[in-house]
């Protein structure tokens, strides 16, 4: 049996634990107009699950369309926006990047899996699969 998600997925792995970083807040926005920040026209949010994965985007508060929806509207490239809460993961004052921030580009019709390497003091990104 599938299990259902959407086009844009991440993962988030906290790599001085060991583990992946559950309940992270993260908010995905997009498609935006490139060097204009808040530009974006959609926004949605999630909560990592357990094994530190979103699936599923919800709309954010205001937000009327499905991401589903929303993809199937743009064409060709877009760009969009990935911000993890990671403060609230770490604790006020114990994290150097209280957001982490990954601007990325989505081809029309592509699925994109986008993994976070996290600590206190650095995080990596890459696109998965």
């Amino acid at each position: 049996m599938a299990t259902e998600k959407d086009l844009i997925t991440c993962h988030v792995l906290d790599t001085t634990a060991g583990r992946p970083a559950g309940n992270i807040t993260v908010r995905l926005q997009g498609p935006e107009i490139k060097g204009q920040a808040n530009s974006a026209a959609h926004s949605y949010t999630a909560v990592t699950d357990a094994d530190g994965r979103i699936k599923l985007w919800q709309p954010s508060p205001g937000e009327a369309t499905s991401l589903a929806d929303t993809l199937k509207g743009v064409q060709g490239k877009s760009q969009w926006r990935l911000t993890f809460d990671t403060e609230a993961y770490f604790g006020e004052g114990k994290t150097f990047f209280p957001e982490a921030v990954v601007v990325f580009r989505v081809d029309e019709g592509q699925h994109y899996h986008v993994p976070l390497l996290l600590s206190p003091f650095t995080f990596t990104t890459y696109r998965g699969s």
